[in-house]
């Protein structure tokens, strides 16, 4: 009965999906702006606020910079994490998925360590190393190896050594006739 009913959402021809909504993924422009946490970077004249850890903060006005962005969506603000690799920004995710670990917390500890450091600490269970990161006390620090020991990809270098299970199955793998 006419107006913006369901026929209208759904009008789309056949095979071609609805649009969906997304954040962005990653910017490049020249910086505008700078303070010691952030960028204001002007893409396509548009400035966008991203937050960046102190490596990149040290970029000055006039600089082209590319960021991988990782969108943060809090109930008072969205707020834009900037980094300048994928593997930062995986790690700074699966810092996240980490319960008493915020986006304050998971700046700091790419700020403290690369994230190859950070996964051979966590594979290694270094409690005293993780808990130097600012924000991350003993408890945290555990609380923190429990929850990602198991579930980081090898994104790094230093992904876990293989276990003897790991081991018997490349062996029988091979056995098989299959390459590992």
């Amino acid at each position: 009965v006419g107006g913006f009913g369901p026929a209208y959402i759904t009008a789309f021809p056949a095979g071609v999906p609805a649009p969906t909504a997304s954040t962005a993924n990653f910017l490049a422009g020249e910086i505008v702006a700078n303070d010691p946490q952030s960028l204001t970077i002007n893409v396509g004249g548009v400035g966008y606020e991203v937050s960046v850890g102190p490596a990149l903060a040290t970029f000055r006005s006039g600089a082209t910079v590319e960021l991988f962005i990782h969108t943060h969506v809090r109930e008072d603000a969205i707020v834009l994490f900037g980094f300048a690799t994928t593997v930062e920004r995986e790690m700074f995710r699966y810092l996240l998925s980490t319960p008493g670990i915020g986006p304050s917390t998971a700046m700091g500890a790419l700020a403290t360590m690369t994230p190859d450091e950070l996964t051979a600490a966590i594979y290694r269970e270094d409690i005293d190393l993780i808990a130097t990161i600012p924000g991350i006390g003993k408890k945290t620090a555990a609380r923190l190896v429990l929850e990602l020991a198991g579930r980081l990809p090898a994104l790094h270098e230093s992904s876990p050594p293989a276990t003897t299970a790991h081991s018997d199955v490349q062996a029988a793998l091979r056995s098989l006739g299959y390459g590992t």
